[in-house]
C-alpha cells in the first residue's frame, strides 16, 4: 500500500504509530524509574533505600545493567504502536468530521483529546497492566502473551482491567489538556514561520509547554493507577487506594514519581507531535 495515496485515517494511524514508537523507545527509562519510585518497596542501593530518581537509575544499572532501564519495552511498544496510532487517527477523524469548517473552542479541544484517548485507553488497558508490572520489578513475566494468560488465569477479567478508572482519569484529562494547550500555543506561531525550517523546534517547544501543564494536573491519578495495577487484591477501588496513599505518605504521596513522569510524558508527547506534524505534512495529510 502506498502511504501517500492511502485514506487519511490510515495515514494518521501510520504517522501516529511511527511517532509513538520512536518516542517510546527513547524515553522508556524514565517510565521505568517513575514506576519504581511509586512502588512502596523502593529498590536498595548499597543497603540504603533508593528514594530518589538518581538512586533508582543507579540501582537499576548496578543490578540489571544498562539494558535494565528498558525493561518493559515489549509491552510498552505493544501498547504504544497501536495506541498512539489509534489516538491520532481518532483525533484527525473527529476534527475532520465535526470541525471541517470551523475552529474548535478550548473546551471542544479538551473534549476531542479526552474522547480520542478514552478509545485507545479502554482498548489497551490489559497491555497497560502488563507494562506497569513489567517495569515494577515485582513480577517475573517472560513475555507479554504469557503475562496476559497468567493474569487472566489467576485474576480473571478484573485483573486484566484493574486500574482502568484511574488510568482514564490520568490519560483522558492529560490528552485533553495537552491537546488544548498545544493547539492554542501553536496558533500563536505566524504562518510564515510555521512553514519555515524553524517549524519543528517551535512545535517541540509548544509540546513541552503543554506537557508540563498537563502532567502536573494528572499526576495523582498516575500514582493511584500504579498502586492498583501492582497490588490488585489489596484495594477495593479507587477510594481505598487514595486513602492508603494519603495515610502512608501524606499529600506529597500523590506526586511520587512526578519528575521522571513529567520529563517522559512531556518530552515524549512533544516529540510524538513534532514527528507527527512533519510526517503528515510530507505525506500530504496537511
Amino acid at each position: 500500500m502506498d502511504i501517500v495515496t492511502a485514506h487519511p485515517v490510515v495515514k494518521s494511524f501510520l504517522a501516529g504509530s511511527f511517532s509513538g514508537t520512536f518516542s517510546t523507545i527513547l524515553f522508556q527509562p524514565l517510565d521505568l524509574v517513575k514506576t519504581r519510585l511509586q512502588n512502596p518497596n523502593p529498590a536498595t542501593l548499597n543497603g540504603r533505600p533508593g528514594i530518589g530518581m538518581v538512586s533508582i537509575f543507579a540501582n537499576v544499572v548496578q543490578q540489571e545493567r544498562i539494558t535494565g532501564l528498558w525493561k518493559g519495552m515489549a509491552p510498552s511498544l505493544t501498547r504504544c504502536i497501536p495506541g498512539v496510532g489509534l489516538y491520532f487517527c481518532s483525533l484527525d477523524w473527529l476534527k475532520t468530521h465535526f470541525f471541517s469548517e470551523t475552529k474548535p473552542s478550548s473546551l471542544q479541544l479538551i473534549g476531542l483529546g479526552i474522547f480520542a484517548r478514552c478509545m485507545s485507553g479502554i482498548a489497551l488497558i490489559p497491555i497497560t497492566v502488563v507494562k506497569t508490572r513489567y517495569e515494577s520489578g515485582v513480577y517475573g513475566y517472560n513475555s507479554v502473551s504469557s503475562a496476559l494468560r497468567e493474569i487472566y488465569r489467576t485474576e480473571g477479567v478484573r485483573g486484566m482491567t484493574c486500574g482502568l478508572i484511574p488510568t482514564l482519569f490520568r490519560d483522558a484529562p492529560f490528552s485533553g489538556l495537552y491537546f488544548m494547550f498545544y493547539t492554542q500555543s501553536k496558533q500563536l506561531i505566524p504562518n510564515d514561520v510555521a512553514n519555515s525550517p524553524y517549524a519543528a523546534p517551535l512545535h517541540f517547544t509548544c509540546g513541552v509547554t503543554a506537557g508540563v501543564l498537563a502532567s502536573i494536573v494528572t499526576q495523582p491519578a498516575d500514582v493511584l493507577k500504579t498502586k492498583m495495577q501492582l497490588y490488585p487484591t489489596k484495594f477495593n477501588g479507587i477510594w481505598s487506594v487514595a486513602v492508603y496513599v494519603h495515610s502512608k505518605y501524606g499529600f506529597q504521596g500523590y506526586f511520587k514519581g512526578m519528575v521522571p513522569r513529567m520529563l517522559r510524558r512531556t518530552l515524549m508527547a512533544a516529540m510524538a507531535w513534532t514527528i507527527y506534524e512533519q510526517i503528515t505534512k510530507n505525506i500530504g495529510l496537511k
